[in-house]
């Protein structure tokens, strides 16, 4: 890593990052924390507060935000605070791992023995950490424990606040940036949708957004940056 921002690459993956680090100003620590964040998976299956998890959440999603806002560029209409397109990049990453862990909690579980999902907060619904390693909250008959239904709900709820966080911020980019990240911001909030309508059982089935919801969903994001771009002359 520190090879490619020297402008020394291995091989034709990091010329390409090489170039890129070259080419805009892309800064080191974000992939440094992203590597940390790997390394956390091999060291650590559960965690005790969500301070913690956002931790995780910013070291393998949040710096993705960090690092490809400064290749998407910043609208040079922009008069605010860059800081605050930084946020809402940083926003996004966190919002699609937090919406990636409430999808896989059965999997993570029967797979590799882990549970990203707060302890402590499982505690405050009165959830037992065995219960969810057993997944008995939910059955394959179709029901639902209400302790976990507003779990659920309650994580739902604050993953929403992190998309919402973001798309404040997505207008504020490059017009050419602005419908392929707001696309894929309504996308993965649709799999939210998809654990509600799951009755929020995430260890029976999976929660995905089907072809043709994801195709309708583009015309809808690409108006959106249209209504924008119109209100705003940009």
């Amino acid at each position: 890593l520190e090879a490619v921002f020297d402008g020394e690459p291995y091989d034709m993956l990091d010329a390409a990052l090489a170039d890129t680090v070259r080419n805009f100003p892309v800064d080191i620590q974000a992939f440094r924390d992203m590597v940390d964040g790997m390394r956390m998976d091999l060291v650590k299956a559960r965690y005790q507060t969500f301070e913690e998890l956002y931790e995780y959440c910013y070291r393998v999603a949040g710096t993705v935000g960090l690092m490809t806002t400064p290749v998407m560029g910043i609208a040079p209409k922009f008069s605010g605070e860059i800081e605050e397109t930084y946020g809402a990049a940083l926003a996004l990453g966190i919002a699609n791992q937090l919406t990636n862990i409430l999808r896989d909690v059965g999997e993570d579980v029967a797979s590799r023995d882990r549970i990203y999902v707060p302890l402590d907060e499982l505690e405050r619904f009165g959830i037992a950490e065995e219960e969810v390693l057993n997944g008995s909250l939910v059955t394959e008959e179709g029901g639902t424990d209400e302790r976990w239904r507003k779990f659920m709900k309650f994580q739902i709820e604050r993953a929403r606040y992190y998309f919402k966080l973001a798309e404040d911020g997505v207008m504020k980019l490059e017009e050419n940036a602005r419908w392929p990240v707001l696309s894929a911001l309504v996308l993965y909030q649709q799999i939210l949708d998809s654990i509600e309508a799951n009755d929020y059982d995430n260890f029976n089935q999976r929660a995905y957004v089907g072809k043709l919801k994801k195709l309708a969903s583009l015309p809808k994001s690409y108006w959106m940056v249209i209504e924008n771009n119109l209100r705003n002359g940009a």
